[in-house]
């Protein structure tokens, strides 16, 4: 039973990271001065409503207690000669009775016992309660032996201050917390922007341009970066050159004893029926071995001119394909056009039609014969397909034969035993000239299908 394995972590890329710090630093800020804001707001506010409070319910105390200083004290007037608003509420407990300005009993529940024990004792007392599910402040004040007085002060108002202050500095957080991330995104945006240009550098050396450079000018933080890259592209540009001259020269140097060999490998095969069994069949192995070894030389000529951009023209493709069917004795007939699909493509006509030839040729050597040569497009990329009707490629297998000289199981993989050569390493090479790419997977019904894509060649 094979091990469980854990899903793979998602990680955020440099920009998104950057940004998402900012965002996050600038709300951990908004949300600190908010809150410290809203404190020092709340207590000072609510200091100043208690002070204010216990003014004026000292001055009504002192009304109440006036109008109770004569001989028969109506206290209902008393109470309600006091100028409270609408956000004050008095209360006079006398002689065990209570008393208010209109019927209100749950205002005096309100009152909690302890309080009426301390302020009864003497003492005056502060307090918050709750009066109808409301938050109020509650002062106590005595006014002799038998007497005290009692005023509610409402904070709704306040609470309901403190709710839009509270709302207004969460608003204040969240649009600190946007340009927080705004400003991120565009310091990553700029700050990036060279190494935008190094990786643009670094995919053009790739596709072949070794002439990309960057430029040192452009930021005087960033001089050393450029200098010290266009010093490895440099470096890099002239191994390149050297092992594409010593390629280029060893095969040139090649090609005229070849051409010896093979001009006295015809003379043999011409004279075959003169020599006996085993010697014929000696010089024809001699004969097919220099055409390989002719073949392979050529292939290293076009590998070693193979590292340049492609040059786009204007090129029948599907005229270019049936010609390489016709080369290979093949009908043209196996090549078909898909839909919407144009003739004419934006190619380097040399390159497409090498491309053509050697996935022709490998179909024929391993593939047991092309059974089909498919053009169509994906967008503005042109795809070149070519299905045989062989054993197909392993899928372990399918990135290694695209290398130079393929050998071991890859090569075991399209029955060559003594490796794949250059054919399909220049057919990976060619399409990266092109920007594109080259690949192998399974042809329905059987076999492989080889497909080579050339972005930009249908823009």
């Amino acid at each position: 039973m094979s091990p469980l394995r854990r899903p793979a972590r998602l990680r955020l890329g440099l920009r998104a990271r950057v940004t998402a710090a900012f965002a996050l630093g600038a709300l951990l800020l908004a949300a600190s001065m908010a809150l410290i804001s809203y404190e020092l707001t709340r207590q000072s506010l609510i200091d100043e409503r208690e002070r204010t409070a216990v003014r004026a319910a000292y001055f009504d105390a002192a009304v109440v207690r006036s109008g109770l200083d004569t001989d028969a004290p109506d206290v209902v007037e008393v109470l309600r000669s006091l100028d409270t608003g609408s956000s004050r509420r008095a209360l006079l407990h006398l002689d065990g009775r209570w008393h208010a300005r209109i019927a209100d009993s749950g205002l005096t529940a309100a009152v909690p016992p302890e309080l009426q024990q301390l302020v009864g004792s003497g003492q005056p007392a502060v307090q918050r309660v709750r009066v109808d599910g409301r938050t109020a402040l509650l002062v106590g004040v005595p006014l002799s032996g038998s007497a005290t007085y009692y005023e509610v002060t409402s904070l709704w108002e306040l609470e309901r201050t403190f709710q839009a202050l509270a709302l207004a500095l969460t608003a204040v957080a969240i649009l600190v917390a946007g340009s927080g991330a705004a400003l991120g995104w565009y310091a990553t945006r700029h700050g990036l922007r060279p190494l935008t240009a190094v990786a643009d550098a670094a995919e053009k050396i790739a596709a072949g341009d070794v002439t990309a450079r960057l430029d040192p000018a452009t930021d005087p933080d960033l001089t050393r970066l450029s200098t010290s890259f266009n010093h490895m592209v440099d470096q890099l540009a002239r191994r390149i050159e050297r092992d594409r001259r010593f390629a280029a020269d060893v095969s040139h140097e090649l090609r005229s004893p070849l051409q010896t060999l093979a001009a006295a490998a015809s003379v043999l095969q011409r004279r075959r029926e003169h020599h006996d069994e085993r010697t014929a069949v000696a010089a024809g192995l001699v004969a097919d071995e220099i055409d390989r070894f002719q073949r392979l030389v050529n292939d290293l000529i076009d590998l070693a001119r193979s590292d340049q951009p492609a040059h786009r023209a204007p090129v029948d493709v599907a005229d270019l394909a049936r010609r390489a069917c016709a080369g290979h004795d093949l009908p043209p007939t196996l090549v078909y056009l898909a839909a919407g699909t144009p003739p004419t493509w934006q190619v380097e006509r040399r390159r497409v039609a090498q491309v053509l030839a050697n996935l022709l040729d490998n179909a024929v050597r391993y593939g047991a014969g092309p059974v089909a040569v498919r053009l169509s497009r994906d967008g503005d990329t042109g795809v070149i397909e070519v299905d045989d009707d062989g054993p197909g490629v392993p899928v372990e297998d399918r990135a290694a034969i695209f290398d130079r000289f393929v050998r071991g199981r890859a090569a075991h993989a399209r029955g060559a035993g003594d490796g794949t050569g250059l054919g399909l390493a220049l057919v990976a090479q060619h399409a990266a000239a092109h920007g594109g790419t080259a690949g192998v997977d399974d042809r329905p019904g059987g076999g492989a299908r080889f497909r080579v894509a050339l972005p930009g060649s249908l823009a």
